[in-house]
C-alpha cells in the first residue's frame, strides 16, 4: 500500500513570497501617480480619446503575468519532491545496539580529529553499509539514555548521530555497566534475530561493573562486542571556551591526562561473548565485528520505508517561463491591426 508524500528540498526559499505585496503596492502607487500625471494635462476622457492605442487594463494583466511568473519560478527554487511511502515492507535482518562514550575523555584528539567526532564518522559509514538489520543509538556518560530506538530508518539514525555531543549528558562520568544494561532492555520483544550491542569507549569506567552488565545480557543471548578508542600513552582533554583552548585540570590544578583501559573493555568483551577491537583505520575496527554480525541469525519484521524523492521543479519552471513569456509578447498598447477588427459592429450600410 503506498501514499504519496510532497515536500519541498529548500523549503526556506518559499518565504520569496514574502513581496509579492510589496510588489502589488509599489505597482498600486505607480498606477495612481501614472493617473495624477495624466490629469495634470487636462480632463480624463478627453486626453483619453486623444491617446486610442493607450490600455488601462494591459498593464495590469502584465503585472499578474509577472507575478504568476515570479511565484512559480520561487516554487521552482523551493525544489519540490514527491516521494512513496510503502507502510507495509517485509525485511530480514538482526538487531544491534551502538552504545556510544560521550565523556569529556572522548574529547581526546589522540585519534583526530578527536576521539568522538572520529567515533561518529565510523558509526556513520557502518549506517551506510547497513541493509536490512535494525541499528539503535545510547549515549552514555555519568548516565546511559536512548537516543535513538532500535529502528530501521537508517536516515534518521545518521540525523540523530550528527547531534551527538558530551552536552547531552549532563552527569559526567562513564557508565559502560548502565549503558550495557539499558540497551540490553531496547530490543525488540518480539524477535528471533541474534542480538549485538556494540560498545564505542576509551574504557575509563568510574561508575559501576561493566563486566557482570555485560555477563548478564550474554545470558539473554546478547552478543557484546567492544571498540577501544585512543591511545595508551595518554593525552590532555581539551577545553574550548570563549575561542581559547585550554585543556582539563584536576581539583589540584594539574592537567587531566586519559588513556585507554584496554584491559577493562577487553574483559567486558570476553564476558559478553563478544569481540575486543582496538580503534584504526578509517572504520574504528567496525568493519570487523560488522563481519561476524553478518553471520548472525536474522528474523522477518516490518517495516516502514520511504523511497527517494524525485525532484518536480521542472514543471513550475516551465510555468514561470510560459507566464514570463506571455508578459513580453502583450504590449501596453492596443495592437492597431486588432483594434480595426469589429467582429460585433451593428453599422453595416444597406
Amino acid at each position: 500500500m503506498e501514499n504519496e508524500i510532497f515536500q519541498f528540498a529548500r523549503p526556506y526559499i518559499l518565504y520569496g513570497f514574502a513581496v509579492i505585496p510589496i510588489f502589488l503596492i509599489l505597482f498600486i502607487l505607480a498606477l495612481r501617480q501614472k493617473k495624477r500625471l495624466i490629469q495634470t494635462y487636462g480632463e480624463t476622457r478627453l486626453i483619453k480619446e486623444l491617446m486610442p492605442d493607450v490600455s488601462a487594463s494591459r498593464p495590469i494583466w502584465k503585472f499578474v503575468l509577472l507575478m504568476l511568473a515570479f511565484s512559480f519560478l520561487i516554487l521552482s527554487l523551493a525544489g519540490p519532491q514527491f516521494g512513496i511511502k510503502l507502510k507495509e515492507s517485509k525485511r530480514k535482518g538482526a538487531e544491534l545496539i551502538i552504545a556510544l562514550d560521550v565523556s569529556n575523555s572522548m574529547l581526546a584528539e589522540d585519534i583526530a580529529p578527536s576521539r568522538l567526532d572520529r567515533s561518529k564518522q565510523a558509526i556513520s559509514r557502518l549506517v551506510d553499509k547497513l541493509q536490512a538489520d535494525r541499528i539503535g543509538l545510547i549515549i552514555f556518560a555519568g548516565e546511559a539514555y536512548t537516543q535513538l530506538p532500535v529502528t530501521s530508518d537508517y536516515v534518521s539514525a545518521k540525523m540523530f548521530l550528527s547531534t551527538i555531543s558530551p552536552n547531552l549528558v549532563p552527569i559526567q562520568g562513564t557508565a559502560i555497566g548502565q549503558a550495557i544494561s539499558l540497551a540490553s532492555r531496547s530490543f525488540s520483544e518480539s524477535t528471533d534475530a541474534d542480538r549485538a550491542i556494540i560498545v564505542i569507549s576509551d574504557g575509563e569506567n568510574h561508575e559501576d561493573n561493566p563486566v557482570e552488565a555485560a555477563e548478564d545480557a550474554a545470558k539473554k543471548g546478547i552478543t557484546v562486542d567492544v571498540v577501544g578508542v585512543g591511545s595508551n600513552n595518554g593525552v590532555p582533554i581539551p577545553i574550548v571556551e570563549n575561542g581559547l583552548k585550554t585543556y582539563m585540570k584536576d581539583s589540584e590544578g594539574n592537567v587531566v591526562i586519559t588513556k585507554m583501559d584496554a584491559k577493562v573493555l577487553s574483559q567486558i568483551a570476553t564476558a559478553g561473548n563478544g569481540q575486543f577491537v582496538v580503534a584504526s583505520g578509517a572504520d574504528m575496527g567496525l568493519d570487523v565485528i560488522m563481519g561476524q554480525i553478518s553471520k548472525m541469525k536474522k528474523t522477518e519484521y516490518k517495516a516502514k520505508i520511504f523511497t527517494d524523492y524525485e525532484d518536480q521543479y521542472q514543471w513550475p519552471l516551465a510555468l514561470a517561463f510560459l507566464f514570463l513569456f506571455l508578459e513580453i509578447i502583450i504590449l501596453e498598447k492596443k495592437n492597431p491591426w486588432l483594434r480595426k477588427i469589429q467582429l460585433f459592429s451593428s453599422n453595416q450600410k444597406i
